[in-house]
């Protein structure tokens, strides 16, 4: 409602004799706004609104932003508003969760975006003590991804009773039993214990059926809850409100962390979704509590069982994973190395898991392993093979004189290298190796050629070299097919020349009897 048609609305009522409960009440506002209304009379409220109009307000940055998100999903709450300037603004913005909310309201009534919304109850549930249990469940969305094509994910989400502490994994196919076993270990590992009671659901990967009330667990997943000791507590088919808290949680996690994200590899997803985690699913005051789960987590977590022995499951299958920019690829919240250059935008390799705990990181499903790394049960880390890192073995001098080696002038490819290297001082060894790359393999007289051209026309980079080689390359590979398409024409001698065959020539040679035969009888 307009500010000043509710100061009229709020005075009207006020002379028909309502009281100010019954006013807040009827034009749904609070009593501390009607008592600031009644205290105004109609010069002070225009004089008041006047001042609000052309103040400038601490959201009015980012109001082209919210306004492009509501417009594009009308049913976005402002919750999620909230967790999104967040996670882009991060300690830049410092802005009240409330101010957000009622920022959202106004520009929702003054450009009519209506809210889109679903409406679902849940019966309370009350909580039980620290460490006692941990409710699961699965979800699956549909993302957008940057082709605006559609992709289905899978997640399981695991929320701690007391504390409402919770942890989530994607995939990007369904769950198997091994990667329901495989996720409990991971949460377990992030609650750092192991709660006595476990909720679920009715789930074909865990329950195989029940019978007359008593529960027939998949062998597989029989196995795991013996091993690790905790009771089993299995919801009746289409009872959401046994486990309420898991039923907010996966609602939570699609409306305010999934909903209009797009999606781009379940790798950069399960790592934004950690950071969500961190920022709001923990870190944001929950509405029933009025605690942050993260703090009430701190004492929780005491109560847990510890984990003595920390299980990893072997997976028969292969894994995929998104190669980083670093050149690592996550698992199980470490980083593990590939060879230096494998990273390539949408590079994607598969992991597998040996029974001696040691992870193969291959670049097609089969094939020769391109690392091998003995898997780490810590948390965070960064595990290296020495092989997948830059050789620094030699210092830049030394390398230089290896590579100017390579070619015929060698005072002069050194020149060109040191050159480069005053050039790039920081890149100094990618440049170098792209050299080394380049020449590997290619002709001498090629080789040398380029690098004549790059001095002469002083060309000092690696891209500039290998330019200039693609460059001769095509100019041989041009003049070699003018010439073969010239036809072949006969060899012609000079004017001057002399015929050789000439010169082979005898003259005949006559006995002398012959000429004495011939002039008998001739006159004198």
């Amino acid at each position: 409602m307009d500010k000043w048609l509710m100061y009229m609305e709020i005075h009207q009522l006020r002379r028909q004799g309502f009281s100010i409960n019954r006013i807040a009440k009827k034009l749904d506002i609070a009593r501390n706004t009607v008592y600031s209304y009644l205290e105004r009379d109609p010069e002070e409220m225009s004089e008041w609104l006047a001042s609000i109009q052309q103040r400038k307000r601490k959201l009015d940055t980012f109001k082209d932003l919210i306004l492009s998100w509501l417009k594009d999903h009308p049913d976005m709450s402002s919750a999620q508003v909230y967790d999104w300037l967040k996670e882009q603004y991060k300690e830049e913005f410092q802005v009240g969760e409330s101010t957000v909310r009622g920022y959202v309201s106004e520009l929702r009534e003054i450009y009519q975006i209506p809210k889109e919304s679903s409406v679902r109850s849940y019966q309370a549930i009350p909580d039980p003590p620290m460490g006692q249990q941990v409710q699961v469940d699965f979800g699956q969305t549909k993302q957008k991804k940057n082709n605006r094509k559609e992709v289905k994910l899978y997640f399981i989400s695991f929320v701690l009773s007391h504390s409402r502490y919770k942890y989530v994994e994607w995939l990007d196919r369904p769950f198997t039993t091994k990667d329901v076993v495989q996720s409990h270990e991971h949460a377990f590992t992030a609650f750092e214990g192991i709660p006595n009671e476990i909720v679920y659901d009715q789930d074909s990967l865990i329950v195989v059926s029940e019978n007359a009330g008593d529960l027939i667990l998949t062998s597989e997943f029989q196995s795991y809850r013996e091993e690790r000791g905790f009771l089993l507590h299995v919801c009746r088919k289409a009872d959401p409100e046994s486990k309420g808290k898991i039923e907010n949680v996966v609602k939570f996690i699609k409306r305010n962390f999934a909903n209009h994200r797009v999606f781009q590899n379940v790798d950069l997803w399960n790592e934004q979704c950690h950071y969500w985690l961190e920022r709001t699913g923990n870190g944001k005051v929950h509405n029933t509590t009025k605690k942050r789960p993260v703090e009430v987590f701190r004492d929780e977590k005491k109560h847990l069982r510890p984990i003595i022995d920390k299980k990893i499951i072997h997976n028969t299958h292969s894994i995929t994973r998104a190669v980083r920019k670093d050149n690592t690829v996550l698992y199980q919240s470490n980083r593990y190395s590939v060879p230096l250059g494998t990273y390539k935008k949408d590079k994607i390799v598969y992991l597998s898991v040996l029974e001696n705990a040691q992870l193969i990181i291959r670049d097609l499903p089969v094939g020769s392993p391109i690392a091998e790394h003995t898997i780490d049960r810590g948390k965070g880390k960064l595990i290296q093979d020495r092989q997948h890192t830059r050789d620094r073995t030699k210092g830049i001098s030394e390398y230089i004189g290896h590579l100017a080696a390579h070619f015929e002038d060698t005072d002069q490819a050194r020149l060109f290298l040191e050159n480069v290297h005053l050039m790039y001082p920081r890149y100094i060894r990618d440049q170098l190796q792209l050299i080394r790359k380049t020449i590997e393999g290619l002709e001498e007289k090629l080789m040398n050629q380029a690098l004549n051209e790059c001095i002469v026309r002083k060309l000092y980079s690696a891209n500039d070299f290998i330019d200039v080689v693609a460059y001769l390359k095509r100019q041989h590979s041009l003049n070699e097919e003018m010439s073969a398409s010239l036809p072949k024409q006969a060899s012609q001698k000079t004017l001057y020349e002399i015929d050789q065959s000439l010169l082979d020539v005898k003259p005949l040679v006559r006995d002398l009897d012959d000429y004495v035969n011939i002039l008998k009888g001739a006159t004198p």
